[in-house]
C-alpha cells in the first residue's frame, strides 16, 4: 500500500509540474488572454495603387460620439434617446410634404438596402444599375399594365434623421425624350407613390426577418442627422441635416409630439411660440424623472417658449429654445433638458 501511496503521489506531482512546464508564465503555452491590453497601434497597410482596399476596412468601427455639447450638472444618466421616437409600432410610414413624398422606416440603411433588393427580385422586376455607396438602384424599362410608355424607376435610401432609421425615396421616369438623365421630379406622380407604396408595404411584411448589408451600411452611416451641440453665444442647440423647409415642419411635428403647444408661428422668422404641458413627458419616468423627485412639480409646464429655426447652410438647421421675452432665464441644464425631448420626436 505504501509503494502504491507513494507512486500516486509521484505521478501527482510530475503532473502538477507538467502543467506549469507547459502551460505557466514560463511554460510551452503561456496564457495570452490579455496581450491585447499592450498590443500597439499599427500603421494602416499601405496598398499599391489601383488596387481594392474593401478587404482591409474596419468591419465593425467604432461610432463617432454624435452628441458634442456637454451636459450641464450633476444628475443620473437619462434614458437614451429612442431610435425613432413618437414612432409608436409603425416600422414604416410614408410621409408627404408639397410635391415630395418619401418612406420613414425605423430600420437602418444596411437593412434596408437588402429588403428593396428583395423586393424587386419578387415583383419580377429587373434591375439597371446599382450603388451601394451612393444608397441607388435602378430599374430597367418597364411595360406596366395600362400605359402606354414604358417607364423605370429609381430608388434612394438615405440616413433618417434619428440613428438606426432610414429614409427611402422613389423617382419614375418614362421612356420619352432624353433619358440619359434622371429628372427632378417625377414624370407620373401616381405611378412614384404606388411604387412607394408597395415597396413600403413589403418592407413592413418582412421587417422580422430582413438581412443587413454591411456594405450599405458602412456607405449609409447610422448614426443620424441630428445632434446636440453647444451654441456659440453659450447653452445649447440642436443642429439638424434637413433643408428649412422640411425642417421647419419636423419641428412642428416634434413639439406637438413632445407636449408643447403651439400657440403661434411665424415661418419668415423661423419661430414658434410654444407653452410646454409636459404630463406626458412625466409619465412611467419621463424624460424629466431624472431632474425632478416625486414630490417636485417640474418647474417647465406651464412655461412659454421660443423655438427658433434657422438656416445652417442649403441642407442643415439649428434648433434653439429659449424663454419668450420677459420671462425668467433658462438654465442650460434646463434648456438641454427640453431639446433633448424634442430631439427624441423629430424625423
Amino acid at each position: 500500500m505504501k509503494l502504491v501511496s507513494r507512486t500516486a503521489l509521484l505521478g501527482l506531482s510530475l503532473g502538477l509540474a507538467g502543467c506549469s512546464y507547459l502551460f505557466g508564465d514560463e511554460g510551452m503555452f503561456p496564457d495570452t488572454s490579455d496581450d491585447y491590453k499592450n498590443a500597439r497601434e499599427q500603421a494602416p497597410i499601405q496598398v499599391p495603387e489601383g488596387k481594392e482596399t474593401a478587404q482591409l476596412e474596419e468591419i465593425y468601427p467604432i461610432p463617432p460620439v454624435q452628441d458634442e455639447a456637454l451636459l450641464e450638472g450633476e444628475f443620473e444618466v437619462p434614458r437614451p434617446t429612442p431610435l425613432v421616437a413618437g414612432a409608436g409600432e409603425d416600422v414604416v410610414r410614408i410621409q408627404s410634404l408639397g410635391d415630395e413624398s418619401w418612406a420613414l422606416i425605423a430600420v437602418a440603411p444596411g437593412q434596408l438596402w437588402p429588403q428593396v433588393r428583395s423586393f424587386l427580385t419578387s415583383a419580377g422586376i429587373g434591375v439597371g444599375r446599382v450603388d451601394a455607396q451612393a444608397g441607388l438602384i435602378e430599374t430597367g424599362w418597364l411595360e406596366l399594365e395600362g400605359q402606354t410608355m414604358a417607364s423605370r424607376f429609381r430608388f434612394r435610401i438615405e440616413q433618417g434623421v434619428q440613428r438606426g432609421s432610414s429614409e427611402l425615396h422613389v423617382l419614375q421616369m418614362h421612356q420619352a425624350g432624353d433619358v440619359t438623365e434622371w429628372p427632378a421630379l417625377s414624370d407620373d406622380t401616381a405611378q412614384e407613390q404606388e411604387m412607394l407604396r408597395a415597396v413600403s408595404q413589403f418592407i413592413a411584411n418582412s421587417a422580422d426577418s430582413a438581412p443587413v448589408s454591411m456594405l450599405a451600411d458602412r456607405a449609409m452611416s447610422a448614426e443620424g442627422k441630428l445632434t446636440l451641440e453647444d451654441a456659440p453665444g453659450g447653452g445649447s442647440m440642436l443642429r439638424l441635416g434637413l433643408p428649412f423647409t422640411r425642417a421647419w415642419a419636423s419641428v412642428g411635428k416634434a413639439l406637438e409630439d413632445s407636449r408643447f403647444e403651439i400657440t403661434d408661428r411665424d415661418r419668415s422668422e423661423g419661430l414658434y411660440y410654444a407653452r410646454f404641458l409636459g404630463e406626458a413627458a412625466d409619465e412611467d419616468g419621463g424624460w424629466f424623472s431624472w431632474m425632478f423627485s416625486d414630490e417636485d412639480e417640474n418647474p417647465m409646464i406651464g412655461r412659454d417658449f421660443l423655438v427658433r429655426v434657422a438656416a445652417a447652410g442649403d441642407k442643415a438647421v439649428t434648433i434653439g429654445i429659449a424663454p419668450v421675452a420677459g420671462a425668467a432665464p433658462l438654465e442650460k441644464r434646463d434648456q438641454q433638458a427640453l431639446l433633448t425631448l424634442l430631439k427624441g420626436n423629430i424625423n
